[in-house]
């Protein structure tokens, strides 16, 4: 009798312990094929929306002939709106992939593309225009952002304007209580920035939030959206993959 209550427990702790592995087996599957495809579709779809809208934008010949001065986020602005996407990252050393940047930075909003830190500066803007991005899962946007190097460039398109950014230093770790890093001057928070700046954050490292891995950079020029793609992405940028 004890021998066959055993043989029990024995079977149903075994069926339990392989039910768990399928789930985990089913999560893990999810957090690293699945959340990439539907990520990468939102993404994808957030691009073409903008270039859509941009297209149909009337544009004057003051804005074809020189690039515009970003104003500051209206409240009533779709680009001041959690959640609206307002422009498109580009970053030859990463690939050929165009990330959408959205306004905010939820874990919600990071399944969409690249976010945009709350109160920092818009693009082209004096100041710190600070985005965050998934390293893994999630579209990965961010995946290979260990091996931008100092002088690779980061391209912003908006709806006017293409902003080119150089990085300013290899890509460097700060705690994730860190906030300095997406202050108007990175690093120097209290201080009145006199440049355009860009900063890029992302998890470190990879499957882990211990800590916060950085990237960043200064404008270096800008030209009207209407004049084509600038010439950081037309010549041969270095490109990891």
């Amino acid at each position: 009798m004890w021998a066959e209550r055993t043989r029990l427990a024995t079977r149903t702790v075994g069926e339990i312990l392989i039910t768990l592995g399928v789930v985990l087996f089913l999560f893990c599957a999810y957090q690293l094929f699945y959340t990439n495809v539907v990520a990468e579709n939102a993404m994808s779809s957030e691009v073409s929306d903008l270039h859509r809208q941009w297209a149909t934008q009337t544009q004057t010949p003051a804005s074809r002939s020189a690039a515009p001065k970003p104003a500051a986020f209206d409240s009533a602005d779709a680009q001041g709106r959690p959640g609206a996407a307002f422009a498109i990252l580009h970053i030859p050393r990463l690939g050929d992939k165009s990330i959408p940047v959205v306004e905010g930075t939820s874990l919600d909003l990071l399944s969409r593309g690249a976010g945009h830190y709350k109160d920092t500066a818009r693009p082209g803007r004096v100041g710190n225009f600070a985005v965050a991005g998934h390293r893994k899962t999630h579209g990965e946007p961010f995946r290979y952002l260990d091996a931008m190097r100092k002088g690779d460039v980061i391209v912003v398109e908006t709806a006017d304007a293409w902003f080119t950014y150089q990085a300013d230093r290899d890509p460097f770790i700060v705690d994730p209580t860190d906030l300095a890093v997406v202050a108007p001057v990175p690093e120097h928070p209290g201080r009145k920035p006199t440049q355009p700046l860009i900063t890029l954050t992302t998890c470190n490292p990879w499957w882990a939030s211990t800590q916060r891995m950085i990237v960043t950079g200064t404008l270096i020029s800008q030209q009207p959206r209407a004049k084509g793609e600038p010439p950081a992405l037309t010549v041969n940028a270095p490109r990891f993959r």
